[in-house]
């Protein structure tokens, strides 16, 4: 009995103290910045500044419109960095899109330290850099690639903007995580990015991208935002993982899509030639 009671307080006191480093540490795993980023920006782009209220001044790479284009306000995946958010708007940006590449706090050589609250802040630096710069809402896309997902749907949450576009996005972080380590309870993820609570509370056109090999955001999310989203344009691409967004075929998809969506009623697209 003795035995058995000693046991079972050890089981306790680890279960306990895995809890505790899993509550505390959990950011550290969620949140994998690349060590390495670009320090200068890539032809056709400056590198610019954004301004948080919580103080932090935060990197971002910016490339204009052309004329009668939108400008897409790109959230990047995580363990990635800039470079890679070029990679993922090959597409738009070649279809003479505008691109605001957001970089993260914690992430790029960026000051401070990522998560949820946070990434909402570097959000809304973001819209108000778009906003100084002369970008009319109605000419703003808001794009999040996976953990991007959060902050682009918070934004297009609180912002008058011309579409949300969200691309291997989950329903909510804890949703990803249970479905990666099971044995994890809901309740121990601290950061929620609670997309599928929040897109019927989303006034512009959402456009859903995903793909059927996904393992690592599964194809349920996309059910379960679909769910919350019923009139969201839906595209399931066959035979593509986690990596769909870097794909060449579902950037064409993006890209025609964004062309698609109608101009505010008494705007006239601007004279060709």
């Amino acid at each position: 009995m003795k035995i058995a009671a000693n046991g079972l307080l050890f089981l306790l006191v680890f279960a306990l103290a895995a809890t505790a480093i899993l509550y505390t540490q959990q950011r550290r795993l969620l949140f994998p910045a690349p060590g390495q980023y670009p320090a200068e920006p890539p032809p056709g782009f400056a590198l610019v500044h954004t301004a948080t209220d919580d103080g932090l001044r935060l990197s971002a790479f910016y490339r204009p419109a052309a004329p009668g284009k939108k400008t897409l306000l790109f959230f990047h995946g995580n363990g990635d960095n800039m470079l890679g958010a070029i990679e993922a708007t090959r597409g738009p940006a070649g279809a003479g899109h505008g691109l605001l590449l957001a970089e993260y706090r914690g992430y790029g050589g960026n000051p401070g330290s990522p998560g949820e609250a946070g990434f909402y802040r570097d959000g809304e630096a973001a819209m108000r850099w778009l906003a100084d710069a002369g970008v009319a809402p109605h000419d703003i896309v808001v794009v999040g690639n996976s953990i991007g997902s959060g902050p682009a749907t918070e934004m297009a949450r609180r912002h008058k903007v011309a579409a949300l576009i969200l691309v291997s996005g989950f329903s909510d972080l804890p949703a990803v995580v249970q479905s990666q380590v099971p044995l994890i309870p809901r309740w121990l993820v601290r950061d929620r990015f609670d997309n599928a609570a929040k897109l019927g509370r989303v006034a512009a056109p959402v456009f859903l991208l995903h793909g059927d090999a996904d393992t690592l955001v599964k194809p349920d999310n996309l059910d379960r935002l679909k769910a919350a989203r019923p009139d969201a344009t839906v595209a399931l691409v066959a035979g593509t993982g986690h990596e769909l967004a870097y794909t060449a075929p579902a950037q064409a998809v993006l890209t025609r899509w964004v062309e698609s969506l109608a101009r505010p009623s008494g705007l006239k697209a601007p004279p060709q030639g």
